[in-house]
């Protein structure tokens, strides 16, 4: 029987990784609200761990509790993240703090606490195509998963041996991660006068991502095919719009900035 660590485990595609790889694996189930605890307990292979991305000192206990349980991980999913808006104009660097904490510092500690049970194992870290930098007030979500992605890419070329290091980069996906950015930006989004419009634009455009998306069983099936490879590859791009995104970042950045500035300056004026 597999072992394997999911972060964001109680929703979007933590949750449906978590109800795949528990039919024949043994699954650790990371929650931070505590009303999951016993739902996930109740669950055949799963073990629940609390475990919170904006506070460090409980990604230690948490690795400390999975140490106690097993000796082996085949695959870890770094899944928990947020997402961090607004104009960087206006962005106090707080904000720009709980983001790197929960999308960047979190995972690359959570991961260097269980490296000595994932010998041969898989690190799997969703990323996002917000890494390949083309997305204006989300500067900061784009960042922190560039910066995921840099820092891992760094430790598998580092590491004489160990996991394979894998970024996974979806485009939107149907997940609740929508709704609670609203909610999380809801003072940038309601309070920026100055761009007013653009915030607007910025709720409707999370409101019909958290519908119209890639839906979240797709991508999770494509990223459990990806932890049962033999072989895998070191990133995968999963969507057409993430395929797009890519594609348009590879242009020179004058040219990039050009297009971005015409769109934004066709919808907002």
């Amino acid at each position: 029987m597999k072992t394997y660590v999911i972060t964001g485990a109680t929703s979007g595609i933590g949750r449906a990784l978590l109800e795949e790889f528990s039919k024949e694996g043994l699954v650790f189930a990371g929650y931070r609200n505590p009303k999951y605890e016993a739902e996930l307990a109740s669950m055949k292979n799963i073990i629940p761990f609390f475990i919170d991305m904006e506070k460090p000192y409980t990604i230690k206990g948490a690795a400390d509790f999975i140490k106690q349980k097993t000796d082996k991980i085949d695959v870890l999913i770094n899944g928990a993240g947020c997402v961090i808006a607004g104009a960087m104009k206006h962005m106090e660097a707080s904000r720009l703090r709980r983001q790197f904490e929960v999308n960047t510092f979190s995972h690359l500690e959570f991961t260097q606490n269980l490296l000595p049970l994932l010998a041969d194992g898989k690190v799997i870290n969703i990323s996002s195509m917000a890494s390949f930098g083309i997305f204006p007030f989300v500067a900061p979500y784009c960042a922190s998963k560039r910066a995921l992605d840099i820092l891992f890419n760094s430790m598998s070329l580092e590491m004489h041996n160990g996991p394979k290091f894998i970024s996974v980069k979806p485009g939107v996906i149907a997940t609740p991660l929508w709704e609670k950015s609203i909610e999380l930006n809801k003072s940038a989004l309601e309070d920026d006068a100055e761009y007013a419009k653009e915030m607007k634009f910025m709720e409707a455009n999370a409101r019909k991502n958290s519908t119209n998306g890639l839906p979240v069983e797709r991508v999770a099936s494509i990223i459990k095919e990806i932890a049962e490879s033999k072989k895998p590859k070191s990133s995968y791009t999963i969507g057409f719009d993430a395929f797009c995104a890519e594609l348009i970042s590879k242009l020179p950045q004058d040219i990039v900035n050009r297009i971005i500035k015409l769109g934004m300056k066709k919808k907002f004026g």
